[in-house]
């Protein structure tokens, strides 16, 4: 069974940057099945895609956040992590990590979600 933990701080002031940390046990990341994602749903909003990273260490991030979003893992300790920078009140929300499987096309595995409160 794969679980996901997401882990950071709950409270970010604005214009800083937001660090969350995914831990996956029960499967290691660099399986070539699986993309690791960050997700999040803002305040009356749906659930944004906010990135991915590969089996490879390659990523990809949503056009809007590319200037501002990062996504690195270690494998050692089998984590991935997003960084977010000059963040506002909008990045408010609860930020899930999750398993993307390339056979099913869909997301095997969640995370229970963070929440993060961008105020000062």
């Amino acid at each position: 069974q794969v679980r996901l933990q997401e882990s950071g701080p709950g409270l970010v002031k604005p214009s800083q940057t937001l660090s969350l940390t995914c831990t996956v046990s029960g499967g290691s990341i660099t399986s070539n099945y699986y993309h690791y994602s960050w997700v999040r749903q803002s305040p009356g909003k749906g659930l944004e895609w906010i990135g991915h990273i590969t089996f490879t260490g390659s990523t990809k991030l949503s056009p809007p956040l590319t200037s501002r979003a990062s996504i690195s893992r270690d494998t050692s300790s089998n984590q991935f992590t997003l960084q977010l920078s000059t963040v506002t009140p909008e990045d408010t929300g609860v930020y899930y990590c999750a398993q993307y499987g390339l056979e099913s096309a869909g997301y095997d595995y969640w995370g229970q979600g963070t929440q993060v409160t961008v105020s000062s």
